[in-house]
């Protein structure tokens, strides 16, 4: 029962990043013109790389292939867009607030793919 408790929570982390990545593509040239105005370099190429990350990552983490390493990509991943995308302190008012949400969901996200990264090794 623990194990299929472990797999259900592996499946929902992974997942989402499956999701965003995917819907990234979905909206791809919106979040590309977004990052193009917040003067991210090569922004195309960044939301692409980015999104594959997530994607490839994300399923590797919900079917247990290399899921150590997929959790690693992931924290790379998500914490590098904390503070890249998600950077609230440079921001004021309703847009600061919004931004520290997800900043904040984001580093319980890290903490969840550190259990994960590490749940084979005990």
């Amino acid at each position: 029962m623990i194990a299929l408790v472990h797999t259900l929570g592996f499946v929902l982390l992974g997942g989402v990043f499956v999701w965003a990545g995917t819907e990234h593509f979905l909206k791809f040239r919106t979040i590309a013109a977004q990052l193009a105005e917040r003067r991210f370099p090569a922004p195309s190429l960044l939301l692409a790389a980015g999104s594959i990350v997530e994607i490839v990552a994300g399923f590797c983490m919900a079917t247990g292939i290399v899921r150590p390493y997929a959790a690693l990509a992931l924290i790379a991943f998500t914490v590098a867009t904390c503070l890249t995308v998600l950077n609230f302190w440079r921001y004021s008012g309703p847009e600061r607030q919004g931004l520290r949400s997800a900043f904040t969901i984001n580093i319980a996200v890290v903490g969840g793919l550190i259990l994960a990264a590490t749940a084979d090794l005990h």
